[in-house]
């Protein structure tokens, strides 16, 4: 594939990303599928549209700027770990500072869980994985894909914070913001069960990672 081909899926994945924000594109195909239909569909997509991105790196033309080392791989271990565990512990927790969230209504400022760490749990996930990435992957196609992939992330939590200022009114962000700042990382009444479903949960989730890295993308990750 030729660096054009590159920049062609580069372009396909970020307009099919922006959907999301294109009233004009989405609500037509909300209309016939309910908003249910898109979230799937749309999370599909994406699911596609980033594989293809992954794979489209590999085929480019292969430009090294510095070596592979054994312990390259040692950090991304430790560190996806954290990926890992990190959603984990966001996946269906409300959360009315990011997009979605689930029954944000419920969300407790004083108990946040993981939103005490990071307003953008799904983001801060993706932010990890293509910093990470970046490490054991020197040549020219790889970095640019996590660079820009980690960087879109980052931008996107920025544009987030703006989204939610005008929709909550800025004191009303500004207090609840504070208000989870200064909260406690511990809590005498957290439920052990849920805590170590969601534990146990992100160590599988990173079991399943390592195993099915050479199947997805080619190469064993240990």
């Amino acid at each position: 594939m030729s660096w054009l081909g590159f920049a062609g899926v580069f372009g396909l994945f970020f307009m099919t990303h922006s959907v999301p924000v294109q009233p004009a594109i989405k609500s037509p195909i909300v209309a016939v599928l309910g908003p249910a239909g898109f979230a799937i569909s749309y999370s599909a997509i994406s699911v596609v549209m980033l594989a293809l991105l992954i794979w489209s790196a590999g085929q480019a033309p292969f430009v090294p700027l510095w070596p592979q080392m054994p312990w390259h791989r040692h950090v991304v271990h430790l560190g996806m770990l954290g990926v890992c565990l990190t959603l984990a512990f966001a996946i269906a927790r409300p959360n009315p500072f990011s997009f979605g969230g689930a029954r944000n209504h419920t969300f407790d400022p004083e108990r946040p869980g993981i939103v005490r760490l990071t307003r953008h749990p799904i983001l801060t996930v993706i932010d990890l994985w293509a910093a990470l990435h970046i490490l054991p992957n020197g040549n020219l196609a790889h970095v640019l894909l996590f660079a820009v992939l980690g960087g879109f992330a980052s931008a996107g939590g920025t544009l987030i914070n703006q989204k939610k200022r005008r929709e909550m009114g800025v004191d009303a962000w500004n207090r609840l913001n504070t208000t989870v700042a200064k909260s406690s990382f511990f809590y005498p009444k957290t439920p052990l069960i849920a805590f170590t479903l969601r534990l146990a949960a992100g160590v599988l989730a990173f079991a399943l990672l390592l195993w099915l890295h050479p199947v997805v993308i080619g190469i064993s990750a240990i």
